[in-house]
């Protein structure tokens, strides 16, 4: 995992050697797509990502699951270095793939509480094409696959200083918060307000005040939530691009499936135990001679009213 990360890090878009004036440039170009089966709040969940990476570029949805390979030809082709896919499983459960093409490494993780900036109507904006400040916890600088995790966040939601499409501002903030084993993803506008004006005293005092320099008036700053919103859940973390052996793995992960199957086969069993108290219940009136529910009798009572008065 250390190799993987040194590697990583030093594969950060700056070409090896500089140009002429001794700047680096950073080069990181994202690719996005998505599997077929999609819903349409996966759409524009991945619309509005893209509308956030001024540096990426959209394909049409790939039509194999399998051959997840091909995403580093599509890669080259569209001269990406990041890729973005959303793998969507009988329409409901969304998986995520960050890659570093073509050496890798890639990470799966489950996306889950997605919120599109459509639905959530939060009164923060931003320029489109603006720069964002990425915020990490620091909890990511503890472990190896978070470590590997944050380093391919900071290439594709980093963008480059002179991306295509980009603006040169930087109004807003994406922060990467950990907790619970997942990773909680919020987008932030910066806000800055002016100080107001004191309102005029009525005192008839005529003594000159002291003027107040421009330092001392200082800018509010606050944060207003934009979106989108999501949480993403670690699977695997695969050493090669979409391929090769499997450096990481959530023990704790349980596959919404799984999560199903399990609901299913309590559902079940609240049945079956109706079913066995039904059985006993029966066996019991057999035993003690009473009526089934069938208005049979189990054996002959010498004291039922059809043999009294028969």
């Amino acid at each position: 995992m250390a190799s993987v990360y040194k590697s990583l890090s030093k594969t950060n878009g700056h070409g090896k050697e500089g140009p002429a004036n001794g700047v680096k440039k950073n080069k990181q170009r994202v690719l996005i797509l998505s599997s077929r089966g999609i819903t349409y709040r996966h759409r524009h969940l991945l619309n509005d990502i893209a509308s956030l990476l001024p540096h990426s570029r959209k394909d049409a949805k790939l039509d194999t699951k399998s051959k997840l390979y091909q995403l580093n030809e599509l890669a080259e082709l569209y001269n990406c270095n990041n890729v973005f896919f959303f793998e969507a499983r009988k329409g409901k459960d969304l998986y995520l793939w960050m890659s570093k093409a073509p050496n890798g490494p890639t990470v799966k993780m489950h996306m889950q509480n997605l919120h599109t900036m459509e639905e959530l109507h939060f009164t923060g904006n931003c320029l489109k094409g603006s720069r964002p400040i990425l915020s990490f916890d620091a909890a990511f600088d503890k472990e190896p696959h978070l470590r590997v995790i944050k380093e391919l966040f900071l290439h594709i939601f980093g963008v480059p200083k002179g991306a295509r499409k980009a603006k040169p501002f930087i109004d807003h903030v994406m922060g990467f918060t950990l907790a619970d084993g997942k990773i909680w993803i919020r987008n932030y506008q910066i806000n800055e307000t002016e100080p107001s004006k004191a309102a005029p005293s009525d005192s008839t005092d005529t003594a000159p005040k002291p003027k107040k320099s421009g330092k001392d008036k200082e800018t509010k700053v606050s944060l207003v939530e934009i979106g989108p919103r999501f949480v993403l859940t670690p699977i695997v973390i695969q050493e090669g691009s979409f391929g090769g052996p499997i450096i990481y793995e959530n023990k704790e992960f349980v596959s919404p499936n799984q999560v199903r199957s399990e609901i299913r086969l309590k559902k079940a069993g609240r049945y079956n135990a109706r079913a066995e108290q039904g059985i006993e219940r029966l066996a019991k009136k057999g035993e003690l001679g009473l009526r089934t529910s069938g208005g049979r009798k189990s054996k002959k009572d010498e004291l039922d009213t059809a043999e009294l008065f028969a």
